[in-house]
């Protein structure tokens, strides 16, 4: 059994931790508060830019456009969003995981990285072609527009072929979804981001005449979607950035309330040692002071 000096040492130093713990915990709850709201503003316009671009697509025939094709050369791009910072559970492995372990496995990507967490992990095995971690503290629609030119760049310059983004959606406190969404080339029939709702396809099996209408373009189709795709694509990542920051927090929270909950329970188990230890002392010096006084008799 340890000493009592050593529980009492072991005892100070959980108890130390847990003071942080109990710290983080509080701040992460209050930066959840603040970026839920933030993630819950931006939520309806980030659905809803990507259930109309799709709807404008869907109904766009023979349309040949630079966005919407790709002759398949070049490398594929993922924005990575994770955080600057760890303490958060899986929050950052998880992201990872979509580029380690998903459908991208063993390809040969550029990694546009948003956090230092993501840009360590896969830089011993992927390209990290620009570094973007300060933006992440404090997401602005501008630097989602900074983002997004430089990879419509490389795209248009024939460097990368696909552009896909890695994030993780807010569903809500406890509930966060790793989601890899492609981005470039549009297709109609992707996956809508995670957590959209479902009414516009329930719409459309209501009115299937509507999907009949053919989409008109006023200026022409090419220029419209000039316009049209870069703020979809700024629009995705703006709304994925704002929903990692509130992801992050919630992962925070919770990895910060699991920890201290453990360090009571250490706690409870040490002080339970050290008085077993302490009784175990008195015990054993009783039992010499009574040995010396029959001695002596």
């Amino acid at each position: 059994m340890a000493s009592m000096r050593d529980i009492k040492r072991r005892k100070g130093s959980i108890q130390s931790t847990q003071q942080i713990t109990k710290a983080m915990k509080l701040v992460s709850t209050v930066k959840l508060q603040r970026a839920k709201q933030n993630a819950e503003k931006s939520d309806n316009y980030f659905r809803c830019m990507y259930s109309t671009v799709q709807s404008i697509l869907s109904r766009t025939k023979n349309l040949n456009h630079r966005f919407l094709n790709s002759d398949g050369n070049g490398k594929k791009a993922v924005i990575v969003i994770t955080s600057n910072r760890g303490l958060a559970g899986g929050y950052n492995s998880n992201v990872t995981k979509l580029i380690t372990q998903g459908e991208l496995k063993d390809q040969d990507l550029s990694i546009y990285a948003i956090g230092k967490k993501g840009k360590d992990a896969l830089l011993k095995n992927y390209e990290i072609k620009a570094e973007y971690s300060d933006v992440i503290e404090e997401p602005v629609y501008a630097d989602a527009m900074v983002i997004c030119k430089d990879v419509l760049e490389a795209y248009e310059k024939g460097e990368i072929s696909e552009i896909y983004l890695a994030y993780t959606a807010f569903k809500n406190t406890v509930v966060h979804v790793p989601t890899l969404l492609k981005l470039l080339p549009v297709e109609v029939d992707a996956i809508s981001p995670a957590g959209a709702s479902d009414e516009g396809s329930a719409q459309a099996s209501e009115n299937p005449g509507e999907d009949k209408a053919l989409m008109n373009f006023e200026p022409e189709d090419e220029e419209a979607l000039d316009l049209i795709i870069p703020k979809y694509i700024t629009s995705l990542i703006y709304g994925s950035m704002v929903e990692s920051v509130a992801s992050e927090n919630g992962a925070r929270m919770q990895a910060m309330d699991s920890a201290t909950s453990n360090a009571e329970e250490m706690i409870s188990n040490l002080t339970l040692l050290y008085n077993r230890a302490r009784q175990g002392s008195i015990t054993q010096e009783l039992t010499e002071i009574i040995a010396g006084a029959n001695a002596i008799s």
